[in-house]
């Protein structure tokens, strides 16, 4: 088997939170704008963006699901991006070439945002029929 590609490799999964504490802990953070986090016995206020980022991980983890941290890369290659959906690259050039999911040609070569494959998968878990013809 090969080793992961760059990209993938930057991807950490963390277990679900024991419900009620993530959820006690999302709610006190919903209540302000304002999180101030004690690391190393520094003092640091979160920015907004990490106070939304957060929220989110925690209210996630609150609802029993594992929840993962990856870079944000530009774009991935074809198996890049069938690693990412968990289906075989010739799958995925059928999801492509069938409009399913968007893709960016540079010369011959595709090109797959990493959101529009998060997008297709978050499509599939709500209605699994979504297949090209």
């Amino acid at each position: 088997m090969s080793s992961p590609t760059p990209s993938l490799s930057k991807v950490r999964a963390f277990p679900a939170l024991e419900k009620k504490a993530a959820a006690r802990l999302a709610a006190a953070l919903e209540e302000s704008a304002d999180t101030t986090i004690f690391v190393n016995g520094t003092t640091l206020q979160l920015p907004d963006v990490a106070h939304a980022a957060l929220i989110e991980v925690l209210q996630r983890m609150a609802l029993g699901d594992e929840v993962s941290v990856s870079t944000v890369e530009s774009l991935l290659n074809t198996s890049q991006a069938a690693k990412m959906a968990g289906v075989s690259a010739s799958y995925l050039r059928k999801l492509t070439d069938s409009g399913i999911i968007p893709v960016e040609y540079r010369g011959t070569h595709r090109r797959i945002r990493p959101a529009a494959v998060q997008a297709w998968l978050d499509n599939r878990a709500e209605a699994p029929t979504d297949t090209p013809e």
